[in-house]
């Protein structure tokens, strides 16, 4: 029998029930929320410093507006990819897992986009001050775009891709 032909005899899939699955989905994404969150602190930690640096009263109105942009970016980033822990806390045993895991990840979707704008405004900001130069926004847009291929084009290529129909 050709090989074709035993791959569509093949059971595919897990054998698994909404619960099961629910139990499944949630344990990924929480390892996937610990790496982002890992970040958007460590970068949010940061960002809450420079405030209190005496080179922050030397930066421009532009440049302040720019950190300030940037501290509530960080905030909303990390409110978001923390969400999903507190989410759980408070639905645990209540017997609604599955929704519980769409709505976080929905917020950890959320979480990865407002960390792209953390890290591209931060990215911004330090670029002004260290360089002064005109070519700053075009570099800023070329990493803007390398995180969009990295986090969202490539997985949703992947997606479309290898997704049975």
């Amino acid at each position: 029998m050709p090989e074709a032909e035993q791959d569509r005899g093949r059971r595919r899939g897990r054998n698994e029930t909404e619960e099961e699955r629910a139990d499944r989905m949630w344990q990924e994404l929480i390892q996937e929320v610990r790496v982002a969150q890992m970040g958007v602190q460590i970068l949010f930690g940061f960002l809450l410093t420079v405030v209190f640096t005496p080179k922050y009263d030397d930066l421009s109105d532009a440049d302040q507006t720019i950190y300030i942009a940037t501290v509530v970016l960080g905030a909303c980033a990390t409110g978001a990819l923390i969400g999903p822990v507190s989410l759980h806390r408070l639905v645990a045993g209540r017997r609604i897992k599955p929704q519980a895991v769409q709505w976080a990840s929905r917020l950890t979707l959320l979480g990865l986009l407002l960390l792209l704008a953390t890290t591209s405004a931060s990215l911004l900001l330090i670029l002004r001050v260290a360089t002064h130069d005109d070519f700053v926004p075009y570099l800023v847009a070329g990493v803007v775009c390398w995180y969009l291929l990295c986090w969202f084009a490539l997985p949703m290529w992947t997606r479309h891709r290898h997704t049975a129909r």
